[in-house]
Order: C-alpha cells, then sequence, then structure tokens
C-alpha cells in the first residue's frame, strides 16, 4: 500500500475494525519512511453484472435502480422501507447466484413480480402493468383474473366447507 503523502511502500498496520454493516474492513495504518498515519478500507469486489434489455442494449445493473422500481409500485401501501430494501437485496442475491456476468432485464422483471406478489397484490399488479406494458384493458384485466384466480378457489372452498357443515 502507497503512502498517500510521501509515496513510500512500506507501511504497518496499527489497527484493523469491521465496518458497521460488515462488508468492509478499515485499517490504520503508519508509514514506515515519514511516520504519518492514514486509513485504507479492504472490501470484497463483486463482479459486475451487466442487463440486457430488451431493445438489445446492455447496461451495468443498479441497485439503486432496482430498489426505485420496487418503492414505485410500494407507493402508498403498507410496506415499510426495510421490507422493500430486503426484496431489493433478496432479489440482488438471487440474480448473483443465479447468473455470472449477465443477466436479461426480463428475467430481473419476472423476480420482482414474484416477491412483489407474495408481499402486496397491489404493488404486484402496478409493477406488472408498467413492466409487461399493456396495450389494451384486457390484457391488464387478464393479468387481475390470473391474480384473482386463487382468491376464488379458497372463497368457494370455504364456502363449500360452510355448506358441509350446516
Amino acid at each position: 500500500m502507497r503512502c498517500p503523502y510521501c509515496g513510500h511502500t512500506e507501511n504497518k498496520v496499527i489497527d484493523s475494525r469491521e465496518s458497521k454493516e460488515g462488508d468492509s474492513i478499515r485499517r490504520r495504518r503508519e508509514c514506515l519512511n515519514c511516520q504519518k498515519r492514514f486509513t485504507t478500507y479492504e472490501t470484497v469486489v463483486e463482479i459486475e453484472l451487466i442487463v440486457i434489455k430488451k431493445n438489445g442494449t446492455r447496461e451495468s445493473f443498479s441497485r439503486e435502480k432496482l430498489l426505485t422500481c420496487i418503492q414505485k409500485a410500494c407507493v402508498k401501501r403498507p410496506i415499510s422501507i426495510e421490507t422493500i430494501e430486503h426484496e431489493a437485496n433478496e432479489v440482488l442475491c438471487s440474480l448473483m447466484s443465479k447468473y455470472e456476468r449477465e443477466v436479461s432485464s426480463t428475467d430481473i422483471g419476472e423476480m420482482v413480480m414474484e416477491r412483489l406478489k407474495m408481499i402486496d397484490k397491489v404493488a404486484y399488479v402496478r409493477f406488472a402493468s408498467v413492466y409487461r406494458q399493456f396495450k389494451e384493458i384486457d390484457e391488464f384485466m387478464s393479468e387481475l383474473q390470473t391474480l384473482l384466480k386463487p382468491l376464488s378457489r379458497k372463497s368457494k372452498t370455504n364456502t363449500d366447507k360452510e355448506l358441509q357443515g350446516k
């Protein structure tokens, strides 16, 4: 590690501490030439994930962009920012474990929709309407019908049980 004051490459580590988040190590160093102290941080170098968009262009994956999309879908819904950040982190972890270098925006969108479907149906529909770019009301209604099918089965099952109990 080169000293930022004199450029000398030999130094000693005086103190090492893990960051509060646990994602880096802070090291206090002292230059063996000028005796000045400086701080360095050691972090894991993550492989950059490239997103292949629907039009074929490529761009670097952005966690902030993912978080913004999820937040927009969850506006005015009873979903905490911690939940939103957790879902974004889950999608990111899934992407990092599933894909080495490149991932299609379609795969990311599908993962987000699956997560949103589990936490809030309204947020899911909002995201799906933008992501799937519905052109007609029929497309939107079709998506709502598929979302409502499990609910109608549950209510039918409950009604059947009530009738059997009488």
